[in-house]
């Protein structure tokens, strides 16, 4: 190396280390990048981590740990505070605190979040707010989720938000949209947040997001879960009093919210429905687990200060809501676990009830369609100049659309072990077979279903799921799993195991082998036995002849005559369309 280089290194090392730490012997105010730049700006990812270390290193309130890799082979962090310092969850527990997690950059354009947290974090360590309701609670961030995204920074690709200068992307490092891998567990992003999840098991959850739909005259809009599959008691308690509550919190600071806009492509006016959370998605995922989540949607086009600091506001009203409502949510929890065991039926699947609504107070802008300059067609545009409020239809109930009987036992032959692996990182509880066995079991056969014909998140998903159920008696190997169905993750267990499930890991294709034939037979071998076949299958022997004289096509075609004998004989694979986890009832 030349000494001009060695020495150019040096240098640079020196000035970025400098940047990027403070002297031991100096007090850092912890301002943010948010701030110092008049809010224009949100941190990288090496300024962001480097922000939380030192917040840690000079609060012994403040922990911060890794847990697990993500895709981009960096660590997801973890940070926690603690006004006692206590940093152990089951402790906690026993004191009676309550548990919020934050999740930052999912999407990482979306930065809001960021730099709450940062802020949040710095004024609740130095007790600028919170004073008394943070005792109450064990409040965890994690500073940034997508990783990956975030390192792939630019200032384009969110083509319409208002701010800030730069940010990340939203794929990740495998260009996965991780508010989508929630269930599915595709990147190692999700496994981490899966591990901590449960190792917190959070009492409220909130996952930050800007939202690029319609456009109205709130900063921020909140998706919550849906109330109807939220159930039990916490599905009063969260439309009785927490909802109410936070609304009025974020009024009364001068953020007033509406609820999430689902609208894309057209005005508000005539009413939407509320988001359907599915497991895919963050504030679905966790509700399987009987955790209120919420997604903070502040609006693209609101300033970037703005947003900032109503995702900010939202955080104190989050802990502030639990120092108010803790331990009556704790309890509810509790009860809901209990109910979930014991619950005999689960709904699957769900379809919006147009018949129910509310009347929203809604603070809109007129929007209408006018000519494009561009295509000479018409556009939607909002003039905000001419702002409404208005009472619009606000669809935001459910019902249930499939609803399966649960079972006492599923059974998994071990060699899906993909699937295994993922119940038990969701804490599902099962025994092994001690034997070989063969037992009298419920049999799913695929009976029909279709396939998007476009790519989606890494899978081409299945949907319109018909089945057939068989009570069959099926072989199974000493080491295959019993899962028992009396958990306080049923919802969890029966929404990816039951195929129709709105995301079971049928429709997201766990399963595809089996829909694929692996043997078949020589035509030319066959026609001797397919004649023994049907010497021995009077039965089946009527059912040919009858549609070989009524099926033309099928009377032309010698190959399909073949294997409509084969389909139906012993020589046929039996696991083809038969669904590999079987249902035991033993009543």
């Amino acid at each position: 190396m030349k000494p001009n280089t060695r020495l150019y290194l040096s240098v640079t090392f020196v000035l970025c280390f400098h940047t990027f730490a403070f002297s031991q012997n100096e007090s850092p105010d912890f301002v943010t990048k948010f701030e110092k730049s008049d809010a224009l700006e949100t941190v990288t990812y090496q300024e962001g981590i480097h922000y939380y270390r030192e917040l840690s290193r000079h609060f012994s309130t403040i922990k911060m740990m890794e847990m697990g890799k993500t895709d981009s082979g960096k660590p997801l962090h973890l940070v926690l505070f603690s006004a006692e310092g206590d940093f152990d969850i089951q402790s906690n527990r026993t004191k009676n605190k309550t548990i919020l997690l934050i999740n930052n950059a999912i999407h990482p354009g979306e930065s809001d979040g960021v730099d709450a947290s940062m802020m949040f974090l710095r004024d609740v360590a130095q007790k600028k707010i919170l004073a008394t309701a943070i005792n109450d609670v064990l409040l965890a961030i994690i500073p940034f989720y997508n990783i990956g995204g975030v390192l792939n920074r630019n200032s384009t690709t969110r083509v319409n938000q208002n701010g800030p200068r730069e940010y990340g992307f939203r794929g990740n490092a495998r260009n996965y949209d991780l508010n989508r891998d929630f269930i599915k567990n595709d990147t190692r992003n999700a496994r981490s947040f899966t591990q901590i999840f449960h190792y917190l098991d959070p009492d409220l959850f909130i996952d930050t997001h800007v939202s690029n739909g319609a456009d109205y005259q709130y900063i921020m809009t909140l998706d919550y879960p849906q109330q109807d599959k939220l159930g039990g008691g916490l599905k009063d308690f969260q439309s009785v009093q927490l909802l109410p509550f936070l609304f009025t919190y974020m009024n009364d600071h001068k953020f007033e919210m509406t609820p999430y806009v689902n609208v894309f492509g057209r005005t508000p006016d005539p009413g939407f429905q509320q988001f359907a959370d599915w497991p895919r998605y963050s504030s679905g995922y966790a509700a399987l687990f009987h955790t209120i989540g919420f997604m903070t949607e502040t609006h693209m086009l609101k300033p970037y200060r703005q947003r900032v600091m109503s995702t900010y506001t939202f955080m104190q009203a989050a802990v502030t809501a639990l120092h108010r409502f803790g331990d009556q949510l704790v309890k509810l929890r509790q009860a809901t676990r209990l109910a979930v065991k014991n619950q005999n039926q689960f709904p699957v699947q769900w379809a919006i009830d147009t018949a129910h609504f509310e009347m929203l107070d809604f603070k809109g802008y007129e929007g209408s369609y006018i000519k494009s300059k561009i295509t000479d067609q018409k556009r939607l545009y909002y003039d905000r100049t001419k702002p409404f409020s208005k009472k619009i239809k606000f669809y935001n109930k459910y019902r249930p659309a499939i609803v399966v009987d649960k079972p006492q036992y599923y059974v998994i032959p071990k060699g899906w072990h993909h699937v295994i692996n993922l119940l038990q990182l969701n804490g599902v509880q099962m025994d092994t077979l001690k034997k070989d066995s063969v037992i009298q079991v419920g049999a799913y056969h695929i009976k029909d279903y279709k396939t998007s014909q476009n790519a989606y998140e890494g899978h081409y998903f299945h949907y319109d799921i018909q089945l057939e159920s068989k009570n069959e008696e099926i072989a199974f190997k000493q080491g295959d799993y019993l899962i028992p169905v009396d958990q306080a993750v049923n919802r969890y267990i029966i929404e990816t195991l039951e195929p129709q499930g709105v995301d079971s890991y049928f429709k997201w294709n766990f399963f595809d082998p089996i829909l694929q034939i692996k043997e078949g037979f020589s035509a030319y071998v066959f026609e001797d036995l397919a004649e023994e076949i049907l010497e021995e299958d009077p039965e089946l022997a009527a059912a040919f002849t009858s549609k070989k004289r009524s099926d033309q096509k099928f009377r032309e075609n010698r190959m399909a005559q073949l294997y409509y004998i084969y389909q139906r004989s012993k020589y046929f694979e039996s696991a083809y369309l038969r669904y590999p986890i079987y249902r035991i009832n033993t009543d």
